[in-house]
């Protein structure tokens, strides 16, 4: 699949040289379709490679599919120039006003943190409830994910004693969901979070589908249709090496961590890392843009508000 960026974004380079198919303004012009628009919000500190990796999955599938880039405009990070972020960026208030077929919400490495102290919460609070009218559907990552479910649902999220940090296997709960077609019984994912949820704080009464989960880094993936969001907890979208570069940054800094589980060939870190989860990310994204795809009105200003939000309408009338 195609994807358009923005012809002189870092992260195009490293693209074109693996192949993935970039498409230009010209080329896009003279399709007779309607590129998907899909948004990524960033909240990654270290942004470019964030973009590359996301960049990568979107464009796994035969749609072609525009990218937007997003920012918070109430916290400004010091790991990405100031240049960079002005030339490829946009703030919310910047396209509020807009449509988007999906957006993608990624994790932040704030989770021990207070969801209420994020200096980006009451931004990040308008944004999940903008979705509810402007977007179709939403992909959240890691902590992207723990705040929507917590801002939608009111699920907590729990410190954990030591880092979940490694590669683990995932088990397929709900084997027809769309959301996992062609997936095996098991998949790998990379997990690095210091929080986790527990499917039972899930509430009873809510649509909430449990798709997969893990004996040892516990709920994954979780569907949530009333509200148009799909949580996942893990880092579906890392590089092969983006453990390894966790791994030697708190090994320098003289904070604790342990060698990720399940990621270097015999627990040995000076080994190199097999990547064992690409396939299943790309097909995981494949799956989701394709029921994008599916749904999305062609005119985007058609779009109709989410489940949740009628529901919330019809309530207070």
């Amino acid at each position: 699949m195609p994807i358009k960026i923005p012809r002189h974004l870092p992260a195009r380079s490293d693209l074109e040289a693996e192949g993935v198919s970039i498409i230009t303004e010209d080329m896009a012009h003279r399709q007779d379709i309607r590129p998907m628009r899909i948004a990524l919000l960033n909240l990654m500190p270290v942004k470019i490679r964030t973009e590359r990796e996301f960049a990568r999955l979107l464009g796994s599938t035969p749609l072609q599919v525009e990218l937007t880039l997003l920012t918070t405009a109430s916290y400004q990070g010091s790991n990405t120039s100031q240049d960079h972020m002005l030339a490829f960026y946009k703030t919310f208030e910047q396209v509020k006003d807009q449509y988007f077929d999906g957006l993608v919400i990624t994790g932040a490495p704030i989770e021990t943190m207070q969801f209420e102290d994020v200096t980006y919460w009451r931004e990040l609070l308008e944004i999940l409830d903008w979705t509810q009218t402007n977007v179709l559907k939403t992909f959240d990552i890691c902590w992207g994910a723990q705040a929507a479910l917590y801002h939608f649902h009111g699920v907590p999220k729990h410190e954990l004693k030591r880092k979940q940090f490694g590669i683990f296997e995932h088990s397929v709960v709900k084997r027809h969901a769309e959301l996992l077609r062609g997936f095996d019984d098991t998949f790998r994912v990379p997990v690095s979070r210091h929080t986790e949820n527990h499917e039972t704080d899930l509430p009873l009464a809510s649509r909430l589908e449990m798709l997969a989960k893990s004996d040892e880094a516990g709920p994954c993936l979780i569907d949530d249709p009333d509200h148009r969001h799909t949580y996942m907890f893990n880092h579906v979208e890392y590089e092969t090496n983006n453990l390894k570069f966790e791994y030697d940054r708190d090994i320098e800094r003289n904070e604790p961590i342990h060698v990720p589980e399940h990621y270097y060939p015999g627990d040995d870190p000076s080994r190199q890392p097999i990547n064992t989860w690409r396939a299943s990310a790309h097909l995981l994204f494949a799956n989701w843009l394709n029921l994008v795809y599916q749904n999305t009105p062609y005119e985007l200003k058609d779009l109709q508000p989410s489940p949740a939000y009628l529901a919330k309408r019809c309530d207070q009338k």
